[in-house]
């Protein structure tokens, strides 16, 4: 390695892409088309970025397998800022098994947490969290023992665990502070924002407010006995609608109704409402959108609050009054419906445009678990509204909004629910 190449390799590694292509913008010799492909990349530029590392990975030889490696890495990490989740993961998986062949142990290591990373956002979180356990932070620099405490951050929100997510990020923030890189820096203090901002709202007995992510862990893993003191400070005798999840539950019994929408959306117009019932006409009218309820409205509704009945099983039944349904928990002294903070048809899709970057259809089909023509529906839909917009045509385009000014959106995305 010549002595601009090494200049310019700490540049980058110190978060100056700019230094680093005055040593090298002039060359296109390999190793100075992979370094400026990770400099354009660090400087926003994923289309132009991507082709240099291409590039630099034909220019190697057939002798340079950790170099060709490294290109894919630096591949894969565009990839992943840029939401191109459809990226081969088994190139980046392959790359892995190189450097570690070779001894690259540290850049085998960031491979790893890149991987890490595109897992949770996908919301296979325990595959993420068993990549994260086979790693050892402490034999790594500080860059990279920041990213790793940013991915263990990652796992700790989507399993609502507030304490376990501060204190990674505490130690992330740490290690950043160690690298001295200001861009790894502002990523960290993004997420400790994010913390700090409303998660979700609690709704009970007419009234709604917003509550941290560490209220929501408290709401739902509550060791607490007692009566509540207050309805909106719910205590472990409370049933609990979760909007965010589709799941409800109390001290005994958990009952997930994600595939069953029809039931869910029965049971939480009924919680909101709790202790009072709810008209039949509203059920109809906010459960089957229909804007005037006849005969086989009100079969179709006795139908499905049976399924609701049998569903419940021992967690709360659903008595017939004069004019409607109301909710009887039968272990429970309090009712409470936890929702998101942003709500609404299209709130899942929000909550990933909600971080700042743009995003394909295809890339939100494969997160979401939809097909993408009806991504695209709700994407045409958003921007109808002006919620979001669009950059770039055809293949290339991408989708984005800024961030929903306030809220915090890690109960949007996905991931298991946990008792």
């Amino acid at each position: 390695m010549d002595a601009l190449i090494a200049t310019a390799a700490r540049a980058l590694a110190a978060g100056d892409p700019l230094g680093a292509l005055d040593r090298v913008a002039l060359r296109d010799d390999a190793p100075a088309l992979a370094l400026r492909g990770i400099a354009m990349a660090q400087l926003g530029d994923f289309v132009r970025a991507k082709a240099l590392l291409r590039d630099a990975a034909r220019g190697f030889g057939a002798k340079e397998a950790v170099a060709r490696a490294r290109c894919v890495v630096a591949e894969a990490e565009i990839a992943l800022a840029s939401r191109d989740l459809a990226w081969p993961a088994k190139a980046l998986d392959a790359a892995t098994a190189t450097l570690d062949a070779h001894g690259d142990r540290v850049n085998a290591a960031h491979a790893r947490y890149l991987a890490a990373r595109r897992l949770l956002l996908i919301g296979r979180i325990d595959e993420a969290e068993r990549r994260l356990a086979a790693l050892d932070p402490r034999l790594f620099p500080s860059a990279l023992r920041a990213a790793h405490e940013l991915v263990v951050a990652g796992v700790a929100l989507r399993r609502l665990r507030s304490r376990a997510a501060h204190a990674a990020l505490a130690r992330a923030a740490r290690a950043a502070r160690e690298a001295g890189i200001p861009a790894l820096r502002a990523e960290v203090d993004n997420a400790l924002l994010a913390l700090r901002k409303p998660a979700a709202r609690v709704i009970a007995r007419g009234e709604q407010r917003l509550v941290l992510l560490d209220e929501v862990e408290k709401l739902l893993a509550s060791n607490e006995a007692e009566q509540p003191a207050h309805p909106m400070q719910p205590t472990q005798r409370t049933l609990i609608v979760d909007a965010c999840r589709y799941a409800i539950h109390d001290v005994n019994a958990t009952v997930m109704l994600a595939s069953r929408p029809v039931l869910f959306a029965l049971a939480r117009l009924l919680a909101e409402a709790w202790p009072d019932d709810v008209p039949r006409d509203t059920l109809i009218a906010r459960t089957f959108r229909a804007k005037r309820a006849d005969e086989s409205h009100r079969a179709r509704l006795r139908v499905e609050i049976g399924r609701l009945r049998a569903a419940l099983g021992t967690l709360a039944g659903v008595g017939a009054t004069q004019r409607g349904f109301v909710l009887e928990p039968r272990h429970a002294g309090e009712v409470v419906v936890l929702a998101p903070p942003v709500d609404g048809e299209h709130a899942a899709v929000l909550a990933f445009l909600a971080d700042g970057e743009s995003w394909s259809s295809s890339a939100l089909a494969l997160v979401l678990g939809a097909s993408q023509r009806t991504v695209q529906r709700a994407l045409d839909s958003l921007a109808a509204a002006g919620k979001v917009q669009p950059v770039g045509d055809g293949r290339a385009r991408r989708w984005m909004t800024p961030p929903a000014a306030g809220f915090a959106t890690a109960l949007l995305l996905p991931a298991p629910f946990h008792s």
